[in-house]
């Protein structure tokens, strides 16, 4: 049943066109979590666990008041704590496991368990006394269903040749702006249309992406443009590729948006010379003389330890604005009054509803961030050479002897130079967009809101960018699964942190933004010594260019 490669090459516009979409409405949905916190509380989710009298949520019909509290919020936030845990812990072994057997079992398991969640949250709603701890199942589901839907995608640009960067970008943008949909579906929500219908449309749709994996995408893996044996073999100017884009390779990809970074440059390891010697002009290659770089060198190397710092604290600080998002802006409009009147408390639900609208909507920013970071990481990159002895020809010939030209750029050194750049501004916009939490001010929030997605849409391509820069390119999907594996326990201390924020701070986010703010300047450590780190190399090669033409070899990280 499964279609040949040759006939998914066929199909690639449509299979793209869909993959978009369903990356839009089907993906990493969870994110917006702050409009499906207002529909579970509607329908009564938890609502045990508050006392009767506290009935400040009402459903749709205005026929059932539910009760809410702080209570009520602590455990649907630790689902979501779980959920979001699922979407980036599951990286690494999902990546394993696409290698070895291809996107199309990925994506089928993908589509089913998304729409699997979507049925059981249909189903708890309508008896939320009983069936609320299947929420804790439906969003494990739907993260793990999401993360699949994003992996398989993010193979097809292999398809597109030259266009792969193009089409690269647009499923990471609609894989980050897929926050979007929830409040659109509350939107539907507040139109009067019912929880359960909603949800079980939604699981009808996510069969139709099962059904159209089934029918349009290949059982095989699709290989790059350079291996292509079902078309013609494309070539790309000025650089060829040697590696698949697999799923180990997710985060390489992501967080380059598709940019060509993953050719092998000089390793990171003492006297080991890892040069790339493919031709890609006259059609021939040359055996590159590389020895293997032991991965635990990779592992231990300080540029990785502390890449997991940087990224485990940004992930905390992201994802615990979404989780206590809501709880923030009802301070800020209650002022943290214990005993609020009726209209005061009218007045925050609307205000909560109207702003996590407003952020929903802004998270199709993403989609200009993710273009936007790639072209910052590829600043100058096809001006670069790999070794002094490319400098060569780059130089003019007299007589037909080729002349030493001036000092190259080198490439190894300029991706390193937009990583120090990528990280410093993304460290920049973090720590902003950590002040502007501190200031109680409604309308400043477009602000914060906007930095928060800018952030979200930086802080993995500077990462990608940076491991294709220092790491052989066959460690990038371990290394980019294990930092992602981390930055998801790391942010599961949001859990604690809201509960501290709506329990001992009865409700002021003030001490905890302030923590995390501090923390945040811990970002810049990395730079720091990123920029010591190319110093080093630059020494280096100033030492190489002036004395005899040899293959550089680089220093330890």
């Amino acid at each position: 049943m499964a279609p040949t490669l040759q006939q998914a090459y066929q199909r690639r516009w449509w299979m793209a066109c869909t993959a978009v979409l369903e990356n839009l409405f089907f993906s990493a949905v969870l994110l917006g979590w702050g409009s499906l916190l207002i529909m579970l509380k509607n329908e009564g989710f938890y609502s045990s666990l508050c006392p009767a009298e506290n009935t400040t949520n009402t459903t749709q019909d205005a026929q059932v008041r539910w009760p809410s509290c702080d209570s009520q919020e602590e455990m649907l936030n630790l689902g979501f704590t779980i959920g979001s845990f699922v979407l980036s812990a599951t990286t690494l072994p999902l990546g394993i496991l696409m290698d070895r057997f291809g996107p199309r079992p990925t994506r089928l398991i993908g589509s089913a368990s998304f729409a699997a969640s979507c049925t059981l949250m249909a189903l708890a709603s309508r008896d939320t006394k009983v069936l609320s701890p299947l929420i804790f199942v439906a969003l494990s589901l739907n993260g793990f269903g999401g993360i699949c839907l994003t992996f398989s995608s993010l193979t097809l640009p292999n398809m597109f040749g030259n266009l792969r960067s193009t089409i690269m970008a647009l499923m990471i943008g609609s894989y980050a702006s897929s926050a979007i949909t929830f409040p659109g579906i509350k939107l539907i929500y507040d139109a009067g249309v019912s929880f359960v219908v909603i949800m079980f449309t939604w699981s009808g749709l996510a069969c139709l992406i099962f059904l159209n994996c089934a029918l349009n995408w290949p059982s095989e893996a699709f290989p790059a443009p350079e291996e292509g044996s079902y078309t013609k073999k494309i070539k790309l100017t000025g650089l060829a590729l040697d590696h698949k884009v697999t799923g180990d390779r997710f985060y390489t990809h992501v967080t380059i948006v598709g940019q060509r970074l993953s050719q092998k440059a000089p390793s990171m390891e003492g006297d080991d010379i890892y040069l790339s010697s493919q031709d890609d002009v006259r059609g021939t290659s040359e055996k590159p003389h590389e020895k293997s770089v032991p991965f635990r060198k990779s592992l231990c190397s300080p540029i990785f330890l502390w890449s997991l710092l940087t990224m485990g604290i940004t992930q905390l600080r992201v994802i615990f604005y979404m989780a206590a998002m809501n709880k923030m802006l009802e301070y800020l409009v209650t002022g943290g009054q214990e005993h609020e009147m009726v209209d005061l408390r009218q007045r925050a639900a609307e205000t909560v509803a109207f702003y996590s609208s407003i952020f929903g909507a802004m998270q199709l920013l993403c989609l200009l961030t993710c273009p936007l970071i790639g072209y910052i990481m590829d600043w100058r990159i096809k001006d670069c050479v790999d070794a002094p002895t490319e400098g060569i020809a780059l130089g003019d010939a007299r007589d037909g002897v080729p002349i030493k030209s001036v000092r190259p750029r080198y490439r190894k050194i300029q991706k390193l130079t937009n990583a120090i750049n990528a990280f410093t501004l993304t460290n920049f916009l973090l720590v902003t967009f950590g002040i502007t939490c501190l200031i109680n001010n409604l309308h400043l929030q477009f602000m914060t809101f906007v930095l928060h997605t800018v952030v979200r849409g930086f802080y993995h391509s500077a990462c990608g960018g940076l491991y294709a820069a220092v790491f052989p390119s066959n460690h990038f999907g371990t290394l980019t699964g294990l930092q992602s594996l981390i930055s998801a326990v790391f942010a599961l201390l949001q859990q604690p942190l809201f509960m501290a924020m709506v329990g001992p701070l009865k409700g002021n986010p003030f001490w905890v933004n302030l923590g995390l703010l501090l923390s945040s300047l811990l970002g810049f450590l990395l730079p720091s010594y990123l920029f010591y780190y190319r110093a080093r190399l630059q020494r280096q090669h100033a030492t190489d260019w002036e004395g005899p033409l040899k293959a550089p070899s680089s220093v330890d990280l």
